[in-house]
């Protein structure tokens, strides 16, 4: 879709977006956190989120650098509203920004954007997206006192998350991290042994007025969520009293999505992002929380090798973006995020496990070959999904076939009659040693591959 011309008209009619500012609002068993944004003439926003104060086990906590990490949540949720028109001037009134922070938050804009952009035909560099002005207060805060201890693991409810549970199990201190819980990924949490006390909700609510927004004909698209879980995730260990936030996001999320160019669906997922989070929060928060990804030196096959064998979780997990509806959440059958996991899974399950957990055989969907062709890499790009490269894809659709031998379903049939047989493992079962793994997490995660 090419809504350049949309994209122009709209930053000249509405050339602000503000960020207002935020309320912290303290009630008996929760925080409830209000942001304020406005593109000007058009409409506010006033999207919120509630913290439950149960989890608090900090005791010394200090206030002015709670609202400094609230401030920032802010800066990331700013996006989701900011892209309607994506008008050129950002000013914030709810705090101060050096230059230098100024200049992280417009890299995370524009590379976090950067499917949107594309999807939407706009070709535009990154200092010419948005200009950023704080006209807000800075934060006041001297020698926060900070000791934590333990690992918060943020759950999605797909098998990478499960995953890491699986290798933390025996590690002490653990809580899960739920943003807007559903019942799979709390059964998740639940099945890995984490009772209701271990497992810290936090509820994030859209201003419904995006809806209305987007209907109208504005631009929309994706957005880094996974930025936004970052800084949620940090504020969350602060008042938890962890030491490590340990994501589950693995190297092939480093790939990009369209061939020659920087786009990548999965950017706040990849290690540039890791280790640029890391680094700001290094300079500006200072306290001893470390982000990273227990799961960045494997690929999403040697993933899918070690969640084969949990069992547990087979009728549990769900990773299709499409499937999910309110509390429910189901997998859809018909996206490409959908076959990726019915692919990447098939060289370890057999064909019956399959089924019962999709409830039908992906690989005998007709309909489904453009996304197949799309997920070997026979296409122009990518899908736009979590999912895994091109030589995971096809090296797991070659083990099938080898797997099936004769009997093979339409889409395993059409890569047998027209592409050769991948069997190369070289990047595929590599252990990527560009990771931010402390020693003990590294022994964990090479005891369970090597």
């Amino acid at each position: 879709m090419n809504n350049f011309n949309n994209f122009l008209e709209y930053r000249k009619k509405y050339p602000d977006f503000i960020f207002e500012k935020f309320e912290i609002n303290e009630e008996i068993d929760k925080y409830t956190i209000t942001y304020f944004f406005e593109i000007t003439g058009l409409v506010n926003f006033k999207p919120s989120i509630s913290i439950e104060k149960k989890f608090i086990k900090n005791e010394c906590i200090n206030m002015e650098f709670f609202k400094y990490l609230v401030f920032h949540i802010g800066m990331v949720e700013a996006i989701s509203y900011f892209k309607c028109t994506c008008s050129p001037n950002f000013i914030v009134k709810a705090g101060y920004l050096d230059n230098d922070q100024i200049n992280w938050f417009k890299k995370l804009y524009y590379h976090g954007l950067g499917e949107f952009l594309y999807t939407n035909g706009v070709n535009i560099g990154m200092d010419e997206l948005v200009n950023i002005t704080c006209i807000g207060d800075s934060f006041n805060f001297d020698g926060v006192k900070y000791n934590g201890i333990g690992n918060l693991i943020p759950v999605g409810g797909g098998k990478d998350s499960i995953v890491s549970l699986e290798l933390l199990k025996d590690e002490e201190n653990n809580s899960c991290f739920i943003m807007n819980p559903k019942d799979v990924t709390l059964n998740c949490c639940k099945t890995a042994g984490y009772s209701d006390d271990d497992i810290i909700c936090v509820k994030r609510f859209l201003d419904r007025k995006i809806v209305d927004i987007n209907n109208q004909g504005f631009l929309n698209g994706h957005t880094p969520l996974s930025a936004l879980i970052a800084f949620l995730s940090y504020l969350t260990a602060y008042i938890s009293n962890k030491k490590y936030i340990v994501l589950s996001n693995e190297s092939s999320a480093n790939e990009g999505s369209v061939v020659g160019t920087d786009v990548n669906h999965q950017y706040s997922k990849s290690y540039e992002f890791e280790n640029d989070f890391n680094n700001y929060t290094k300079k500006y928060f200072d306290i001893d929380i470390k982000y990273f990804s227990l799961l960045r030196p494997l690929t999403d096959f040697q993933i899918a090798k070690l969640f084969a064998n949990y069992k547990n979780y087979h009728s549990i997990f769900k990773s299709c973006n499409l499937g999910s509806k309110g509390n429910t959440w189901n997998w859809c059958c018909d996206c490409s995020k959908c076959l990726f996991i019915y692919v990447i899974l098939s060289p370890f399950l057999e064909k019956d496990e399959l089924i019962n957990i999709f409830g039908e055989d992906l690989y005998d969907r007709n309909d489904m070959l453009d996304i197949f062709t799309g997920l070997l890499g026979y296409s122009t790009n990518k899908p736009f999904e979590c999912v895994g490269t091109y030589d995971e894809v096809k090296y797991a659709v070659s083990l099938a076939i080898l797997k099936y031998e004769n009997n093979l379903p339409y889409l395993l049939q059409y890569y047998k009659d027209n592409y050769p047989l991948f069997l190369d493992t070289t990047k595929v079962l590599e252990y990527n040693e560009e990771n931010n793994l402390d020693k003990k997490f590294d022994e964990i995660v090479r005891k369970a591959v090597l």
